[in-house]
């Protein structure tokens, strides 16, 4: 059983991104009621994602869809006792029902990533998964925000758009791609090579979420620690390469599914604190964007009751993450231009 200290630790993580004060505001009045849907819940991101969300209190209805087994997974964790009540849906037939009143949407419905696979491999299966969900968003539910997990990102975010689009639905500021999991290794991996405590560093992650196209900014890291060029470039290659590591270290047996859920859930509850008017919520995210010549761009992003309220720019960069800047326009270009290529087929 998770001690009450456990249970605390989870909550006070996946609250970390507002203040103290807010915080203490919100646990003293009663929370809005709030509908977050998860499609894809009864696969190795979405179960302990539907776990994290349960965990949250921000949440008062949780709905579970998958193509299957969904049932038994919200039996699971709707035995967990807060807040939300669960609620879980299996089928496309059951689709419209998951999603009705949605008011935040994470997808990480889609097949991962095995060994030898690029994430280019995954495009053609992820790609017509994404498009027949966000079909069904567009015509359920399209005023909630929409967070997508699925892979490739670079590509699936600007299906979405596409879809979007196409329905007369399209709004920029409630479209995310959840970048989240390269700011939480970028944070790690940070904090162990400069030896200061974890929670305490900050590192925006800017560019795209796939190899190259990920670039942390560890000139703008906080707090300050005088690390060498070698060092920067080891620790860049590491944020970006960490899907590989995970991928290598479960010998084919599986990706990157556990930390991926618990950054997933980390955006949704700064998109649900942004949605209850929690004042300076910003992450980072893959949106709509004119920071670059790219349509989109992970850059900060400031949460609000409508989404994006804000996009950030990039700040002073080093010559190294210049050079990192430059390299990596082709690559997200050529995956921002075969999503939408895909859509439009």
């Amino acid at each position: 059983m998770l001690k009450p200290s456990i249970l605390s630790s989870l909550h006070s993580a996946l609250s970390r991104s507002s203040s103290h004060l807010a915080r203490r505001s919100y646990s003293s009045e009663s929370c809005p009621e709030r509908k977050v849907a998860i499609l894809g819940a009864a696969g190795g991101i979405g179960q302990p994602l539907s776990l994290l969300m349960k965990l949250n209190p921000l949440v008062s209805s949780l709905s579970l869809y998958d193509i299957a087994g969904t049932p038994g997974v919200a039996a699971d964790v709707s035995h967990i006792n807060t807040r939300s009540e669960v609620a879980g849906y299996q089928g496309e037939e059951e689709l419209g029902k998951a999603l009705e009143g949605s008011d935040v949407i994470i997808i990480p419905a889609g097949v991962p990533r095995k060994p030898g696979m690029t994430r280019d491999d995954l495009f053609n299966i992820n790609a017509g998964i994404v498009k027949t969900l966000c079909t069904a968003i567009a015509k359920y539910c399209p005023n909630a925000l929409v967070n997508m997990i699925s892979n490739p990102v670079n590509s699936t975010v600007p299906i979405a758009a596409e879809v979007f689009k196409k329905a007369g639905t399209y709004d920029e500021k409630k479209l995310f791609g959840v970048t989240t999991l390269d700011v939480v290794r970028a944070k790690t991996f940070y904090a162990g090579k400069a030896k200061v405590p974890v929670a305490d560093v900050n590192v925006p992650v800017v560019g795209g979420h796939a190899g190259v196209t990920i670039l942390p900014l560890f000139s703008q890291a906080t707090p300050k620690a005088n690390l060498g060029d070698d060092e920067i470039k080891a620790l860049t290659k590491r944020t970006q390469d960490g899907g590989t590591e995970v991928v290598e270290a479960k010998a084919g047996k599986g990706s990157a599914t556990l930390s991926m859920a618990y950054a997933g859930a980390l955006f949704a509850d700064a998109c649900l604190k942004g949605l209850n008017g929690v004042p300076d919520v910003v992450e980072c995210s893959f949106v709509q964007s004119s920071v670059t010549e790219l349509p989109f761009f992970a850059s900060k992003v400031r949460l609000g009751k409508n989404g994006a309220e804000e996009v950030l720019g990039l700040g002073p960069l080093s010559d190294y993450e210049k050079q990192g800047l430059e390299s990596l326009l082709p690559e997200l270009k050529a995956s921002i231009e075969k999503g939408i290529k895909f859509a439009n087929q």
